[in-house]
């Protein structure tokens, strides 16, 4: 199966695209002591708002630090927070969406009832309360939004599992002897799986967003470490929108394109792993039909 899904990713256009830019902000992240160019932590006043120049690619922020490679490092924050978070979020909401799906009656009620109220609120103002409550730092963020957003993936989880409980290989292995723990996790997990791709996929993006959203605010990394929502806040006041726009362009640019990137990739994953294209594209379904 994933070999037909990897050639259905390969000859999609999208797909294609958003690995692109995946590629380019993690390669980014993992080389940016080597591209930066300059210190992003170094106060240079002399140098502040300078146009983007071949000295500083991305010009200078209000006090001199290059814009160029304090977004590189920020691109550390963003993919750093959304792949944490997003790990926490799928930890607690698949393990709670398979257990509230396996057993049902009150276990599925209490664990639909907290997923109830956790999603009863705002995402945007629980991340603000939950991060006020808490000393504002990197750790804060990362389990603040992976707290929150277990709940989306445990009701997707529960009702992919209260389907597949159902088919006869699983009423067939409980029928064999096999603990309910081996049931959970070789024939319901994997078998409830592609939804989990694809919904962790496009929770990265949202993270990253979430934490851009949270570090405008001040709630999420503290300065003087680089962020691209601490980069925008800093640079939201109207002289500087209007004398240096570099200073929140090319965050905003960076947020654009990582959160393009990774919701392309989730479109282009929920396409290749249709079980309709899946069941056609086995070797005993329409391909090897149409070989015949």
């Amino acid at each position: 199966m994933i070999r037909f899904v990897w050639r259905r990713l390969v000859h999609d256009g999208r797909a294609l695209f958003a690995l692109a830019i995946i590629a380019m902000l993690v390669g980014a992240a993992l080389a940016a002591p080597l591209i930066a160019r300059h210190d992003p932590f170094a106060i240079e006043l002399s140098n502040q708002l300078q146009r983007p120049s071949l000295a500083h690619w991305m010009g200078t922020d209000f006090q001199g630090r290059d814009v160029w490679a304090r977004v590189v490092y920020g691109a550390r924050v963003s993919l750093a927070v959304g792949f944490v978070s997003q790990a926490i979020a799928l930890s607690i909401g698949v393990l709670l969406g398979l257990v509230a799906g396996y057993y049902g009656r009150w276990v599925d009620e209490l664990v639909m009832r907290l997923a109830d109220i956790t999603l009863a609120f705002p995402t945007l103002l629980l991340l603000i309360a939950m991060a006020a409550a808490f000393e504002p730092s990197l750790a804060t963020v990362y389990i603040t939004i992976g707290v929150v957003g277990w709940a989306g993936m445990a009701r997707l989880i529960r009702g992919q599992v209260l389907i597949t409980r159902q088919l006869e290989f699983v009423q067939a292995a409980r029928a064999l002897g096999a603990t309910d723990r081996r049931i959970l996790a070789w024939h319901l997990l994997p078998n409830v799986i592609a939804p989990v791709v694809i919904a962790a996929t496009l929770g990265v993006a949202g993270a990253i967003m979430a934490e851009a959203a949270l570090s405008f605010l001040g709630l999420g990394v503290q300065p003087p470490t680089p962020s691209w929502g601490s980069m925008i806040s800093s640079a939201r006041d109207l002289i500087q929108l209007r004398t240096a726009p570099w200073t929140s362009v090319f965050p905003g640019l960076a947020i654009g394109a990582a959160v393009l990137g990774f919701n392309l990739l989730g479109d282009s994953l929920r396409d290749a792993l249709d079980p309709r294209f899946l069941m056609e594209s086995t070797p005993t379904g329409g391909d090897s039909k149409a070989r015949k």
